[in-house]
């Protein structure tokens, strides 16, 4: 689970930089804002799945990616030192951090394998 985190942590540090619109202030900024998107996709993104489940399989799936981008700024919201600019920006973070999470969560588990 730590591992989970340090990984999001990067992630989140990286589309920080490369991302206009986001705002990272400290390192320890982009620990919290994992730690509260782990929080906030275990918690309260399966209900938003399920009421929001015919407008899902209208789309085909594509409105999780507005489900996504609603989770993050409901963390920047609430998170001191993570700001996004708006919707369309939230969703370019997650999907940004998704691909880097995965990526560095491919050779986590090549190694876990040896």
């Amino acid at each position: 689970m730590l591992t989970r985190i340090i990984i999001s942590t990067i992630s989140i540090l990286v589309v920080g930089y490369v991302l206009p619109g986001v705002v990272i202030s400290s390192p320890w900024s982009a620990f919290v804002v994992a730690i509260v998107l782990a929080l906030l996709n275990t918690f309260l993104k399966p209900v938003l799945i399920i009421l929001t489940f015919p407008v899902t399989v209208l789309t085909m799936g594509l409105f999780l990616l507005i489900i996504n981008g609603f989770i993050v700024l409901i963390a920047s919201h609430y998170i001191h030192g993570f700001s996004v600019s708006g919707m369309f920006t939230a969703i370019i973070f997650s999907i940004l951090v998704s691909v880097i999470n995965a990526l560095l969560g491919i050779n986590r588990y090549r190694e876990e394998r040896k």
